[in-house]
């Protein structure tokens, strides 16, 4: 029951096959079973899980169920929820700092009937692409292999997703904090169009998005997320998102990026992976062109340096006592900008600018666009990223960091696996407010690619 999707369990529940309490006792015994090697959950409300479970099974039964009634669900640790501590993954906060109000994407799946059972872990500040942090002893592991990490910064999402702790999983996304993970851990995960999920607080290029283990199981935890929050002013009209899961792909166009313009060269694994996708796409009848570098190191360097100063911004505010607890990978990383001038700033957050016409031009002439989500397969549990260099930090991110800033919505799937049996992800971008389209794709996808292979739960 733990592994079931959030479809097929809406599905039980209707025919009273399944009851949410059972289900809810069959995944607290998964994350039980699992949790002491792969590290994906912060904190986990069991009786109030039950409880929650006990007053969806009352609605089924009375014929009043919500949206996703009694589907669990996890939140990541920086999704505000009252009088929950809310740490951003770092030691550096107080030990008993709680959030005092309500996130959008936390309200919505509440008000849906989805029960938000347990909290999952995540880097400090949510700047790595690793599970690696101050705060929890051990860092996030990735199911697949236990050796290596999950990707970040959604870590423990993406843990407990590929291990079957339940179907549904929220996580956020600034440079690719969504769909890496996802990539790394098989799962798929999706970056909306910026505004499509109201989010509080805000950020330039910030989106929460689902991370699942079907394109269905998204497109249904996206349909609940998407309802309006006013506290968001950045948030799109309301009813803009509709999906079907049907889509032609006879003439559709489709751009293939291979080379991000910086960055790691993508490894000849991951490539293959990539390539065999688009194939079997052209097959299909779509139209695949290849689509040239669009973006470049200043852009990249510029964008860093920009995050280098908001974070050392907030690391200065912090009393030298709890200063001294954020992760050295992270005091290393914004130790620069404290000789950055006016203008070193500006220029650098005018990068974001650049990024997003480049992305936005060069994905115009297409319909959607393919690439590899990361250079390469997941990494060493205990590395901050790929290089575990903080002067070198982003080398990893040029496939997913432009369509943040462009703020076109982005799908990562599964591709493949490497000969190793570690999966590689697919990345499917699409034009703004596009949302819908990408989940059709990537639905496309899971009819066209080769069986999968077990899950590790």
């Amino acid at each position: 029951m733990a592994g079931l999707g959030a479809a097929a369990l809406l599905a039980a529940y209707r025919s009273g096959e399944l009851s949410p309490v059972d289900v809810m006792q069959a995944v607290l015994s998964q994350a039980q079973r699992r949790e002491g090697e792969l590290h994906a959950l912060c904190a986990v409300d069991a009786d109030g899980a039950l409880a929650a479970a006990r007053a969806s099974e009352a609605r089924w039964r009375a014929g009043t169920p919500l949206a996703l009634d009694g589907v669990p669900v996890t939140l990541k640790e920086n999704i505000a929820v009252p009088g929950a501590a809310w740490r951003f993954g770092t030691a550096a906060t107080a030990d008993d700092a709680v959030a005092d109000f309500e996130a959008p994407p936390a309200a919505r799946l509440r008000e849906a009937g989805a029960i938000a059972w347990a909290r999952t872990t995540m880097p400090d500040y949510g700047m790595l692409s690793s599970g690696l942090s101050s705060l929890y002893a051990e860092p996030a592991r990735n199911p697949w292999d236990t050796a290596l990490t999950p990707g970040g910064s959604s870590a423990g999402a993406a843990a407990a997703g590929a291990a079957g702790y339940g179907p549904l999983h929220l996580g956020t996304d600034i440079g690719g904090s969504i769909r890496l993970p996802a990539g790394w851990c098989g799962l798929v995960g999706l970056k909306p169009s910026h505004g499509r999920v109201p989010i509080k607080p805000g950020y330039a290029g910030r989106v929460a998005g689902p991370l699942t283990r079907s394109v269905e199981d998204a497109a249904l935890m996206l349909a609940v997320l998407a309802q309006p929050d006013a506290r968001d002013p950045t948030q799109l009209p309301p009813g803009g998102f509709a999906w079907q899961p049907g889509i032609t792909l006879k003439g559709l166009r489709v751009g293939l990026m291979l080379d991000a313009g910086w960055g790691e060269a993508v490894q000849p694994e991951v490539a293959a992976a990539i390539v065999a996708a688009a194939r079997a796409f052209e097959q299909a009848g779509a139209v695949v062109v290849p689509l040239a570098p669009f973006s470049t190191r200043e852009m990249a360097d510029g964008i860093d340096r920009f995050w280098r100063m908001r974070s050392w911004l907030d690391t200065q505010a912090l009393a030298p006592e709890r200063r001294e607890k954020v992760l050295p990978y992270i005091l290393d990383w914004v130790a620069p900008a404290a000789g950055y001038d006016g203008g070193t700033v500006f220029r650098g957050y005018s990068q974001m600018q650049a990024l997003r016409e480049a992305a936005v031009s060069a994905c115009a002439p297409f319909d959607f666009v393919l690439s590899p989500v990361a250079p390469m397969p997941a990494y060493p549990a205990h590395r901050a990223s790929p290089l575990h260099d903080p002067s070198r930090p982003f080398e990893h991110i040029a496939f997913t960091l432009p369509f943040n800033m462009s703020e076109q919505p982005a799908l990562s799937i599964n591709a493949g696996y490497t000969p190793g049996g570690l999966p590689i992800g697919l990345q499917v971008i699409g034009r703004r407010f596009d949302d819908a389209g990408v989940l059709a794709l990537g639905a496309a996808w899971e009819q066209l690619r080769p069986a999968q292979r077990r899950w590790p739960f």
